[in-house]
């Protein structure tokens, strides 16, 4: 499908999110503004010219399981290959394994455009950077010399095994062991369900990270430690060994995604090494999911910028009905609502993301505590506010393509089949909103309430220029202030109850305050978008705190029979 990298949106928003900063820090200090486009401009030419035309190769011909072999969509090897031979797998991973080194907001907006030119393919690298990240945190040094480079080149990749078909969302409910085998390795034994990218005919090797419990573990995420377990075992000079004790069972017929092989995974006394602590698995698969959640959040807007592309483009062309101008359909008043709706959305989920990625890259360079408190907060409202955003604007693709777009042959419903599962997997949008109000609110507050306090003053700026929109969203940021006053005096079960429409009427907040900065920089249409969001999006935030206020009352008193009835 045709695509075309956002890439003059990327300068804008990151600015706009503060990388400047950034850029400053000594740790950074040489991704400056040269770097920047140099690495916007080739990474949107690898997107559009080789990613993108493997879109609709991965949908038609999905991966599929030959003889215990995982065949990949046409063209993908090649794709990969692009992805790792220039370097993108190893952005922000430590020079010393053979990484970059650069911020977390060049990777986040880099995967942002693989996202958007094809989905399925980039979940791969997505996989693979999250497992760099965990292993430099916790792995031992012998193991960090065996993978670290090899990931990092992209010979090698990396999954997640987390999920079993009794353990979902509840992982402490895993029945995987691991076995001491008295030489320092484990035998690792078990079911895995879920596991994206569990194989392929394009790397050597595939490295797993299972979580699994050793014969000591105590019952539930305490006691569960974390494991490497590799494809193929690599011999003490880094070269290939024996195969591993482990196969894919099969593949899931999916609603999407097809180019991303899902798998079942057998581990059978497969051989594993411990990956930090013992008993301490959560605390590393953490690190990396934390990686993947922001990174699935770019996923989501990644997709919807593909979406809402494929939705103008139609748009732009289809001669439909009594319109005027150019006759097309892009003259209709709904048409155009809808193709807003999408543009101003995509650019909010998009400003949180940078923004969350900004407030990593400043923890890393300065060890302040308060950007990664920063961090932390925008972390679930950048994985679940950019995944709603890509099942919201893919949705709307189909609404603006008509029945065309309920054709699969024109592509717009393939973004809304991909995309959905990204608002399920690593962690499910009602857990994020969970995690906002509570692990994340335990500071009482503290972390949101210096947000706010920045999208104030920003709008107390803006009053000369943009009165109108800059008051709206300063009400708003007030509006939400008193709702998170209130939400932290609040018991859990009434937290839970608004979360999700807590954490939405924060995005909003946010969305507007990036909208509201790029109205001030002096574009007339940057100021129409920002119009539309703040004037006809943002007024939503109202209904979602007066949803979140009302707690849990009623809520558990609906019974299963009343559901049922």
């Amino acid at each position: 499908m045709p695509f075309r990298s956002p890439i003059a949106e990327f300068r804008l928003l990151l600015d706009i999110a503060g990388y400047p900063a950034v850029a400053a820090t000594d740790r950074f200090a040489e991704a400056g503004a040269e770097t920047v486009e140099a690495i916007l401009t080739e990474a949107g030419r690898v997107c559009d010219e080789v990613l993108a035309p493997l879109q609709r190769a991965g949908d038609t011909h999905p991966a599929r399981l030959e003889n215990g072999v995982v065949r990949t969509s046409p063209g993908f090897a090649d794709g990969y290959r692009a992805i790792a031979t220039g370097g993108w797998l190893g952005m922000s991973a430590d020079p010393a394994h053979g990484g970059m080194g650069l911020p977390m907001a060049l990777t986040t907006a880099v995967n942002d455009m693989m996202a958007g030119a094809c989905l399925a393919l980039q979940l791969n690298p997505l996989m693979s950077q999250g497992q760099i990240e965990a292993l430099e945190h916790h792995a031992s040094d012998a193991l960090k010399e065996t993978y670290l480079p090899k990931l990092i080149s992209g010979e090698w990749c990396g999954t997640m095994n987390l999920t079993e078909p009794q353990a979902g969302s509840d992982v402490g409910a895993l029945r995987t062991k691991a076995e001491p085998n008295g030489d320092g390795t484990y035998a690792i034994t078990g079911q895995k369900i879920y596991i994206s990218w569990a194989d392929n005919d394009f790397t050597e090797n595939v490295c797993h990270l299972v979580l699994a419990r050793l014969p000591d573990g105590v019952p539930g995420t305490k006691g569960i430690s974390l494991f490497m377990v590799p494809k193929i075992i690599p011999n003490a000079d880094g070269s290939l060994g024996a195969r591993n004790a482990l196969r894919v069972v099969s593949l899931e017929h999916k609603m999407g995604l097809h180019g991303s092989p899902t798998a079942v995974m057998a581990y059978e006394g497969a051989t594993g090494w411990l990956v930090g602590e013992a008993h301490g698995g959560m605390a590393a698969m953490f690190t990396m999911m934390n990686n993947a959640r922001l990174g699935v959040g770019v996923q989501g807007v990644g997709a919807a910028e593909g979406a809402y592309q494929h939705a103008l483009a139609y748009a732009m062309g289809r001669v439909q009905g009594k319109a005027g101008g150019t006759g097309t359909i892009v003259e209709h008043a709904d048409v155009r609502r809808m193709l807003a709706h999408m543009k101003a959305q995509v650019f909010a989920a998009r400003a949180i993301a940078l923004k969350c990625a900004v407030a990593i890259d400043m923890s890393h360079a300065t060890g302040e505590a308060g950007w990664a408190a920063r961090a932390a907060l925008l972390t679930p409202i950048a994985k679940a506010f950019g995944t709603d955003t890509g099942i919201e604007v893919a949705s709307l693709g189909v609404q603006v393509h008509g029945g065309m777009g309920f054709i699969e042959e024109t592509g717009a419903a393939q973004y809304l089949r991909d995309v959905r599962v990204t608002a399920i997997y690593e962690g499910t949008n009602g857990i994020q909103a969970m995690d906002l109000v509570g692990r994340k609110m335990m500071d009482r507050g503290e972390a949101a309430f210096r947000l706010l306090d920045e999208v104030q003053t920003g709008a107390e700026a803006a009053r000369a220029e943009l009165p109108d929109m800059a008051g709206a969203v300063w009400d708003a940021a007030e509006s939400l202030r008193e709702t998170t006053e209130w939400l932290v005096t609040q018991d859990m079960t009434d937290r839970f109850a608004g979360a999700v429409p807590y954490l939405r009427a924060f995005a909003l907040v946010l969305g507007a305050e990036a909208h509201l900065a790029a109205a001030r920089r002096g574009d007339a249409g940057r100021a129409r978008m920002a119009a539309f969001f703040i004037t006809r999006m943002l007024p939503e935030h109202a209904g979602l705190i007066a949803h979140v206020r009302a707690g849990a009352d009623g809520l558990m008193e609906i019974t299963p029979d009343d559901l049922a009835a």
